[in-house]
């Protein structure tokens, strides 16, 4: 090896894990899975004239298309699977492009969502890239050898009894426990009720 190699630990000394990416990737890894799934479902609204439509577009105009009247944002957010955060900027972004109008419900604070006409001349060309896109995504799971949709719904169902949050900070409160008695060769340490620690005394 070379003076100028970076060797195991990088150019800056960081060290390289050896081997594909691991769990303390996952997020990023998974942002770069939606970012390709969604580029090629983009290039499709492309070529069907629908330049800066987005797929996160398509389940809210079908849910806004299929119901009586329309939507709240609430409504929206059970309908597709997501938090009402993420449907009230999506709503918001669709409401900038010319896609939908909000006006207020019965009760002030909710927010009523229908179709603009322009979106519903959109709909027989959204419902076809619909049923191709499932088609598709079908067949991409066959390629797996386990089934994403299945494999999100366990992640999903996984941070509703513990989020990431919680899991991260269980942790860290181990590491930093483990961590300062390794250094020190002090008796490992426990937390008491109140967040007091403790030390555990030999004997």
């Amino acid at each position: 090896m070379t003076s100028d190699s970076p060797g195991p630990y990088g150019a800056r000394g960081a060290r390289v894990p050896p081997g594909p990416p691991g769990p303390e990737l996952l997020g990023t890894r998974l942002r770069h899975l939606l970012d390709r799934l969604d580029a090629g479902v983009e290039a499709v609204y492309a070529d069907l004239g629908m330049d800066g439509f987005r797929p996160r577009y398509t389940p809210v105009a079908r849910v806004l298309a299929a119901a009586p009247g329309p939507c709240s944002i609430r409504e929206l957010a059970q309908a597709t699977g997501v938090t009402h955060s993420a449907a009230s900027q999506t709503v918001a972004q669709m409401a900038k492009d010319g896609l939908v109008v909000l006006a207020p419900g019965d009760d002030a604070r909710r927010r009523m969502v229908r179709l603009t006409p322009w979106a519903e001349e959109l709909l027989p060309a959204l419902n076809a890239e619909w049923e191709a896109t499932s088609a598709a995504a079908a067949e991409f799971e066959a390629e797996l050898s386990y089934p994403l949709s299945r494999l999100i719904g366990e992640a999903l169902e996984a941070l509703d009894r513990r989020p990431m949050r919680q899991r991260i900070a269980d942790r860290a409160a181990l590491g930093t426990d483990a961590g300062a008695d390794a250094d020190s060769g002090t008796p490992g340490r426990r937390r008491a009720p109140g967040g007091r620690r403790e030390v555990r005394t030999e004997g």
